[in-house]
């Protein structure tokens, strides 16, 4: 059956986003074209905008379903671990193996889908800055609660170090969107941890 005059062709929209979704996450926001959009899912333009409404509507959504699908080794990091140093461990390998996955773009979308970006995407990239800093605040508070446990040393920096996961994990992800093996990366994980402080030594009885 045929579309009736002015009305969009059907489609499978969560196919047609997923395709969206992996041609963001391998160029980033400003370098697809809408031509670029419609050729990967396979639609008219018509049926893009009728769908999606915009571009921009639809870059929001894809993020929206790869932080779904491919970012929950944050939440379970920053929920299950027990501690700051196993969380953030857990956090950067987690990274590591879903920015290294076969038959997928290397790298994150929510670090990379912005980068370079015109004046004309500075909401979008304002939007990815934002999903970050979630993540580093939700970092930061794991460790503020390990120094009230004193399972970290009371003069510890939350702030600064909850820096220092973060530029790990970013460094990780454009480390991964080189084409960097998963074992250097995993290694280089490991080596960064090395720097996270130690407990508290116990108070001689």
């Amino acid at each position: 059956m045929t579309a009736g005059p002015g009305r969009p062709r059907s489609f499978d929209r969560d196919a047609a986003l997923e395709r969206a979704m992996l041609l963001f996450w391998e160029r980033g926001y400003d370098a697809v074209a809408t031509r670029d959009l419609t050729g990967a899912m396979g639609i008219a333009a018509p049926s893009l905008y009728h769908a999606f409404t915009s571009k921009r509507a639809l870059f929001e959504e894809a993020v929206e379903v790869y932080g779904q699908r491919y970012g929950g080794y944050i939440d379970d990091a920053l929920q299950n671990e027990p501690d700051a140093r196993s969380a953030v461990a857990a956090l950067l390998l987690g990274a590591v193996r879903q920015q290294t996955l076969p038959g997928h773009p290397h790298g994150c979308l929510i670090i990379s889908g912005a980068t370079n970006y015109s004046p004309a995407s500075a909401e979008i990239a304002a939007g990815l800055r934002e999903r970050r800093a979630h993540t580093a605040a939700r970092i930061a508070e794991k460790i503020r609660a390990d120094i009230a446990a004193g399972t970290l040393p009371r003069e510890t920096d939350a702030q600064h170090l909850s820096t220092f996961a973060v530029s790990v994990w970013h460094g990780l992800a454009l480390l991964a969107r080189d084409g960097a093996a998963r074992a250097d990366l995993e290694a280089a994980a490991g080596t960064a941890m090395q720097a996270w402080p130690r407990p508290p030594a116990a108070a001689p009885r």
